[in-house]
């Protein structure tokens, strides 16, 4: 067993909880209500969910490699970490390219992903 794995696992399974409840309030039912043309509302809706099906599926491979060792685990796993680096580095980049006053706390989410990537790095040591 692998308590990093299973942490890191348990926590992205967390951020894709809020990002479905609070998200799916705060982002999705305003932009389907938004002005946006019937095409890229629906494809906007659609990439929504599958970021959602996306966190849910790194949480379940995290929960898996940490329940016990597995062939390629570590390789897996710094996937995954690389996969939260890279979502947290969206985030951070449109973050401080909006030219807002407090701009990492504006859109926090990197701050829920970056914890994943870390206990999944550390894991494989």
């Amino acid at each position: 067993m692998n308590a990093w794995f299973l942490i890191a696992g348990t926590t992205a399974a967390a951020v894709a909880a809020l990002h479905f409840v609070a998200g799916g309030r705060d982002v999705v039912r305003p932009l389907l209500a938004g002005n946006l043309t019937e095409e890229p509302r629906r494809v906007l809706h659609a990439v929504w969910h599958m970021v959602t099906a996306d966190l849910a599926l790194a949480a379940a491979a995290l929960i898996w490699l940490g329940l016990r060792e597995r062939d390629g685990g570590t390789t897996i796993a710094w996937l995954l970490a690389a996969h939260f680096v890279a979502y947290s580095g969206v985030f951070l980049a449109v973050s401080l390219t909006a030219g807002w006053s407090k701009p990492l706390l504006r859109l926090p989410q990197w701050m829920l992903l970056l914890p994943v990537a870390a206990l999944a790095a550390a894991g494989t040591a």
